[in-house]
């Protein structure tokens, strides 16, 4: 296990908490889910920045480089995240953000059902209890909505 991965990814996480809680109150208190997101992409764009430039863009200067570059900005953020804005108007952050683990799971799924991929068994349980926890959001007088 390297202890600075288990770091990261544990920053990476909270930030991704921040950044629904924070969007998610902005959007509450009545700021158009498209703006408020545009701004916090557009921060960190800017945080990102440095690091592009440091880092050589000259894989992204050619037409495949392009085309993945453009393929991510409009299909992976653009309309995910306006999707996930949208969301994040009508339930809690926390519900939102537990709903986004969905994604995974079936990426997860279709990998085994399609790619022949294999998961162990502690992975097959991990997918149980995220469907369970799923399900318990779902079920009606739960915490799963926001009264509009």
């Amino acid at each position: 296990m390297d202890a600075l991965g288990v770091l990261l990814a544990g920053l990476a996480g909270l930030s991704y908490a921040v950044y629904a809680l924070v969007g998610g109150q902005l959007i509450a208190r009545g700021h158009a889910a498209g703006a408020v997101l545009g701004v916090m992409f557009a921060g960190a764009a800017l945080l990102v920045l440095p690091v592009a430039l440091w880092g050589g863009a000259g894989g992204l200067l050619t037409v495949r480089g392009t085309a993945v570059v453009l393929y991510l900005g409009a299909v992976t953020t653009f309309l995910c995240y306006r999707l996930f804005g949208h969301g994040l108007g009508h339930t809690t952050p926390q519900v939102a953000t537990t709903l986004t683990l969905a994604e995974p799971a079936v990426a997860a799924v279709l990998g085994v059902a399609v790619l022949g991929e294999r998961l162990p068994g502690v992975s097959w349980c991990g997918l149980a209890v995220l469907a369970l926890g799923i399900v318990l959001l779902a079920v009606p007088g739960g915490t799963g909505g926001r009264d509009t």
